[in-house]
């Protein structure tokens, strides 16, 4: 029998993709291209804007085209807020929200009539997941889910549910299992990943030293932290030589205080801006890799007038990130700020997008002019393309050379030009 699995949005969908993916490979099923007839279609969707619900419905729609005799199950934030849409869909014959992906593979077998491949564990209050690359060297490693902060614009702690996490020990033994199929590099993936330790007792810190002792694993990064989570404790020990990499992705939404407070964001510029100067302070050293932060940022919030706009264009200017995640304010009905008033007009978010993505090349092009000359260490992928493989320095630099197949998943020591 043929499975196929589709996955849209965030590291942490693809992380739990891979995992439903491995229980179906142990039961004895095929996995095949989405455009290929199939037994089973699973859906993991995504719900982080009406774009992405719309997609995730197109999704279901096109693989009951491709065999409306088969099953169709999804997953993921969309079938979590629109289980009734999706529900109605032709060809859907089952829908698993926050509380269900536990189940998923067990119950997917079962339209199929087979059985899962070993005795199920019983069902944890946060679903263990993990990815493997098909280029063996990078995975995503899933150690927390949920959120409790109810940001006014954000529908995620609807969609997943509240903050809750995965044990030290049972990360650990993931980190293992993927260390054991030649994987080099871990990102560790959550919702609010820097809130980890709510359901057991544990911290976020001594997760991170706990996975830097896993043997095998040579670089782990972060994918996403709140601001007000990343604690001086933390980047003095990840700056006293462990394996986590100079490297940060923080979400900033907005540089302007006033829009910060009104989105009920747990920070303001002042502490923002003072974060990345004392990681700076801490991490770079004179003739060194300078930290890639990466930040996230909306336009077109509620109330963004052109000069809180370009407030967030000042400040971002001065604080320098290396790479900006742009994407425009989507509206999402249910959140406080879905009712706000002086909503902004799609034209103009798309306008400001279009500005902030400039600014992003400039500033993107100055990192990579102040690495200029510095060593660091890349590790190269697998793919050839064209001739030519790439892979990424500790600070996220994107390296291209030759191809060369006994540098493959190998750490290789480079001058950056």
């Amino acid at each position: 029998m043929k499975a196929a699995l589709l996955t849209l949005g965030c590291k942490l969908n693809f992380a739990e993709t891979a995992t439903y993916e491995r229980g179906l490979l142990a039961a004895g099923l095929e996995i095949v291209p989405w455009n290929r007839p199939a037994d089973l279609y699973l859906v993991n969707t995504c719900s982080v804007t009406a774009t992405s619900d719309s997609k995730s419905r197109n999704l279901i729609r096109k693989v009951h085209r491709v065999n409306p005799a088969a099953h169709i199950v999804v997953t993921g934030c969309s079938a979590e807020l629109r289980r009734a849409e999706i529900e109605r869909i032709e060809g859907v014959s089952r829908v698993f929200g926050a509380d269900g992906k536990g189940r998923v593979v067990r119950e997917s077998l079962a339209l199929l009539g087979l059985s899962p491949a070993a005795e199920q564990t019983p069902e944890a209050a946060c679903f263990p997941a993990y990815s493997s690359a098909e280029s063996r060297t990078r995975a995503f490693l899933k150690v927390q889910d949920g959120c409790n902060n109810f940001c006014k614009y954000c529908t995620v702690p609807y969609a997943r549910g509240d903050s809750r996490n995965i044990p030290i020990a049972e990360c650990v033994r993931n980190a293992g299992r993927i260390a054991a199929e030649g994987v080099r590099e871990i990102v560790l993936t959550g919702v609010n990943t820097g809130d980890f330790g709510r359901t057991t007792g544990e911290s976020f810190l001594d997760l991170l030293k706990a996975l830097d002792a896993v043997p095998g694993i040579e670089r782990y990064r972060i994918s996403s932290i709140e601001p007000n989570l990343l604690t001086e404790e933390i980047v003095d020990w990840i700056a006293s030589g462990t394996k986590f990499q100079p490297h940060f992705h923080i979400p900033l939404q907005t540089g302007s205080d006033a829009l910060l407070a009104r989105m009920g964001r747990h920070y303001d510029t002042a502490f923002f801006a003072g974060l990345l100067e004392m990681i700076r302070r801490k991490m770079e050293h004179p003739g060194g890799p300078k930290v890639f932060f990466g930040i996230d940022v909306m336009a077109g919030l509620p109330g963004e007038s052109e000069e809180l706009f370009r407030e967030t264009f000042r400040f971002i200017e001065r604080v320098r990130p290396a790479f900006i995640h742009v994407f425009p304010y989507s509206r999402r009905p249910g959140t406080p700020a879905a009712g706000m008033p002086d909503q902004v007009d799609e034209s103009l978010k798309k306008h400001r997008v279009a500005v902030l993505e400039e600014l992003c090349g400039r500033l993107n092009r100055e990192f990579r002019e102040a690495n200029r000359g510095v060593h660091e260490r890349v590790l190269f992928e697998s793919t050839d393309r064209g001739g030519c493989m790439e892979g990424y320095t500790g600070n996220y630099i994107r390296i291209t050379r030759p191809y060369d197949p006994a540098l493959v998943n190998t750490l290789v020591d480079i001058v950056i030009d």
